[in-house]
């Protein structure tokens, strides 16, 4: 026959308790050493271990709040004190405290380690050059290929059917394209798909690039005009 069940059963609240303080306590005193740690590596997210006598620490920090103080000790313990899911179990948590010291120690170091670091660093530059002159000749030589691909744009509106389109050539090698809208360039791009555009709606080229197709941009209009010029002769020889 079962035994009487009078015998009161223990009442872990006042331990649970006890542990979240404790964990609390913890959240909040690791949490300034999270912030520092942004603050020294210069961004918000990171982690950074300590190694000390019983084991190793780590910090891990998310928009300058901890996210978790893990502690990997000796004998298989490995405990999260400070987590963002459950609360760690009781005697892990314990004998993971007794290490707590020694990490605020380490981490005191490390910060001591860091005072005077940039005493040597320059803290005056030389002039930055400025690009505006490269830059207005840039936009330069750009609107006159923007010019010339919209008279091209508009010469093959007149002769061909349709509002949209597009004319390629190769020049010296390369595959050079025009796109239009009606009688607007939509692009001018040279060297296939992952080509550059030296006419675009999003931006205008660099200025090496610039450089280095400007001279095969006027090839490019040549072609343009030679073919117009065979079209126009063409035409001419037809007789009604």
């Amino acid at each position: 026959m079962m035994e009487s069940l009078d015998t009161d059963v223990a009442d872990a609240e006042s331990v649970g308790e006890t542990r979240d303080e404790v964990v609390a306590g913890v959240r909040q005193h690791a949490g300034q050493m999270a912030r520092e740690l942004a603050r020294i590596e210069g961004g918000d997210y990171g982690r950074k271990t300590f190694r000390v006598d019983g084991g190793e620490w780590t910090v891990k920090y998310e928009a300058g709040d901890l996210e978790f103080l893990r502690f990997e000790g000796r004998a298989g313990l490995d405990v999260y004190v400070v987590s963002t899911k459950q609360a760690p179990d009781f005697e892990p948590l314990s004998r993971a405290l007794e290490h707590y010291d020694a990490l605020v120690a380490a981490f005191n170091d490390y910060v001591a380690g860091l005072e005077g670091i940039l005493d040597d660093a320059p803290d005056s530059f030389p002039a930055v050059a400025s690009a505006a002159e490269v830059v207005a000749e840039r936009d330069r030589i750009v609107d006159a290929f923007e010019d010339a691909a919209d008279q091209m744009a508009a010469q093959l509106h007149r002769f061909e059917s349709g509002d949209y389109g597009a004319w390629a050539v190769t020049v010296r090698g390369t595959r050079w394209e025009l796109k239009r809208e009606v009688d607007t360039a939509s692009y001018v791009r040279v060297g296939g798909e992952d080509g550059v555009y030296l006419v675009s709606q999003y931006g205008a080229p660099s200025a090496r690039d610039v450089r280095e197709h400007a001279g095969g941009f006027r090839d490019f209009v040549r072609a343009f005009n030679d073919e117009v010029a065979e079209l126009h002769d063409d035409l001419d020889a037809v007789t009604l």
